[in-house]
């Protein structure tokens, strides 16, 4: 039962974001906080498709360092704070909202890749585009 067409496609969000097999949704994705493992314990999915590269650390950018940075910076305007009221308050606050969300993140962006196939762009070669010559172009259909 190692085929993919043998088990059920499971949405990447409710795999994903649990760190959870995308193929089985049983087996573990991580062995560490972000280290991926080899394959899957329960359905034996080797994990080497997937490349989340730096998404997982965007997204975090993106979504939770620029209101931390605007906390920040609030912080300094409003009440020309010393920089031991950053440290407990922003730095935290930076920490708890930056950390955690990376390897949901990670996971989704896994399962992502798994759930739609995604792989490396490849170039066609000028002998498969001869080869593909006899075939209408998709507008003169």
């Amino acid at each position: 039962m190692s085929s993919d067409d043998a088990w059920p496609p499971l949405p990447p969000v409710q795999t994903g974001l649990r760190c959870r097999c995308p193929r089985c949704g049983q087996g573990h994705l991580f062995n560490g906080f972000l280290t991926l493992r080899p394959s899957c314990e329960v359905c034996g999915l080797d994990y080497s498709f997937a490349d989340p590269a730096d998404g997982p650390a965007f997204f975090v950018i993106c979504f939770a360092c620029i209101p931390s940075v605007a906390l920040a910076v609030w912080i300094e305007v409003a009440f020309s704070a010393p920089y031991w009221v950053h440290l407990f308050t922003t730095l935290p606050f930076m920490l708890l909202t930056c950390i955690p969300p990376l390897r949901p993140l990670k996971g989704w962006l896994v399962a992502s890749q798994y759930f739609y196939k995604a792989e490396e762009g490849k170039l066609v070669r000028s002998e498969q585009v001869s080869s593909n010559d006899n075939l209408p172009h998709p507008r003169s259909v």
